[in-house]
């Protein structure tokens, strides 16, 4: 595989450009990446079959038969082979090692319909306003360290009336869950995600957001513990 460097401080896999993202507090883009590079050998046979719903669900809403489709955080590419293949796709993460594996199966699935992967903060995505037909972002807001930054620019990137497909662990009000979550949120750093992640910061953001409306919002297996949201730019 291809890397190149652009100005900017840019790289990108195959053909590709990508900023590369900025430290935030507590959970930083330094602390992503380490972790990521961790998980990166062991993350199919770790995640695969408990995400492979959530994964499902985000392809079946984002497909675009004809159009483009932009994938954030797409890692090792385990949703590319679910869309449909007249849908273009172009696949952006902050980890490199996730990406190379993305890479692989690209390859070895003969996926001719992804155009291209590219390494990107999510906060900073290389592309104009109103450039994709719709985003899907599986599992993201809780590694992002500013996910309203995130949402903003997935917003700019998506063409009015295309839409935004996210599915995200919406962390419990109360009760053992939600102690639990607590307790894996000290080490959000290490873990490389935000356990915690009420609805509020989702719905406070839409609501405050004239340019979007909430299409839909249901619960995903395993045991409704995941959220898929539409929401479509005006």
């Amino acid at each position: 595989m291809q890397e190149e460097t652009f100005p900017g401080d840019a790289r990108v896999l195959d053909g590709r450009s990508a900023p590369q993202g900025a430290d935030a507090p507590i959970l930083d883009n330094k602390h992503v990446k380490t972790s990521y590079a961790r998980w990166a050998p062991i993350y199919d046979l770790v995640f695969a079959l408990v995400l492979r719903p959530g994964r499902k669900a985000a392809a079946a809403a984002g497909e675009r038969p004809g159009g483009r489709v932009l994938d954030v955080g797409v890692g090792t590419g385990l949703e590319l082979p679910m869309f449909d293949r007249r849908t273009r796709l172009i696949g952006v993460d902050l980890s490199e090692p996730m990406l190379r594996r993305a890479q692989h199966r690209v390859s070895s699935k003969a996926l001719r319909n992804v155009e291209g992967l590219g390494v990107m903060d999510a906060t900073r995505l290389a592309f104009p306003d109103g450039h994709f037909d719709a985003v899907v972002a599986p599992y993201v807001l809780t590694v992002v360290p500013d996910p309203e930054a995130s949402l903003d620019e997935l917003v700019r990137v998506v063409k009015p009336g295309g839409e935004i497909i996210l599915v995200n662990h919406v962390g419990a009000a109360s009760g053992p869950m939600a102690w639990i979550e607590a307790w894996l949120g000290t080490r959000s750093a290490d873990l490389g995600w935000r356990p915690q992640f009420p609805w509020s910061i989702l719905g406070d953001w839409i609501g405050s957001n004239p340019q979007v409306r909430l299409l839909e919002r249901r619960s995903l297996p395993p045991f409704g513990l995941f959220t898929l949201a539409r929401i479509m730019r005006l």
